[in-house]
């Protein structure tokens, strides 16, 4: 069985569709995950697409296409999600013709933070990688499947446990488009041990 059919919703979409090898997510206008930083508002519609686990040590990685998205905050990636004030995400979210930002949002006991970079608008695919150790986190990009970048490692306060993890797509404001999810796996955790940690086995 494929990730994509160990996969169930955790917040269900009007329109989906979900096979072996792609899924696909048209998103609804003002659906987004946000809490409080800044903005003040809090944000808990966007819908989510989740596999369960208690193992300590993978990586899950997707490869994205939101070559539909058109409108400011367009976005979909992948994400953590434990509940509405515990959870990680990372995206592309659509600005302009000229721009967009590639970045990351980790929410720990209902507050969020984003940490972003600004790339091309003609950028249409982008590849996520996301790591456990444990109850830290690393999470990666790249643009061809291959040589990934880092993006950030964080911690999530309550993320020791049973997780969920998945894909996400949303429209913040009024628009809507079809995100697509394809070359999906779960494999050994590539975020290895750091220099004087015990290997992955040692770990209770």
């Amino acid at each position: 069985m494929s990730i994509a059919e160990q996969m169930t919703w955790t917040r269900e979409p009007k329109e989906y569709s979900i096979d072996p090898r792609r899924i696909a997510i048209t998103t609804e206008p003002h659906t987004d995950l946000w809490q409080r930083t800044y903005y003040h508002f809090r944000n808990d519609n966007a819908p989510l697409l989740q596999a369960e686990t208690e193992e300590k040590f993978f990586s899950f990685v997707v490869k994205t296409d939101f070559s539909q998205s058109h409108h400011r905050f367009d976005q979909c990636g992948i994400v953590l999600y434990l509940d509405a004030e515990n959870w990680l995400k990372a995206s592309v979210e659509y600005e302009n013709e000229s721009f967009q930002h590639l970045g990351s949002v980790v929410t720990n006991h209902g507050y969020s933070d984003w940490a972003t970079t600004a790339i091309p608008a003609e950028v249409r695919t982008m590849w996520y990688r996301l790591s456990r150790r444990e109850d830290d986190y690393c999470v990666e990009c790249s643009d061809d499947g291959l040589h990934f970048s880092q993006m950030r490692i964080c911690h999530l306060w309550e993320g020791a446990g049973k997780i969920r993890f998945g894909v996400y797509a949303c429209s913040p404001e009024d628009s809507s488009f079809t995100a697509e999810f394809t070359e999906l796996a779960v494999t050994e955790c590539a975020w290895k041990a750091h220099d004087g940690q015990q290997p992955d086995e040692a770990s209770d």
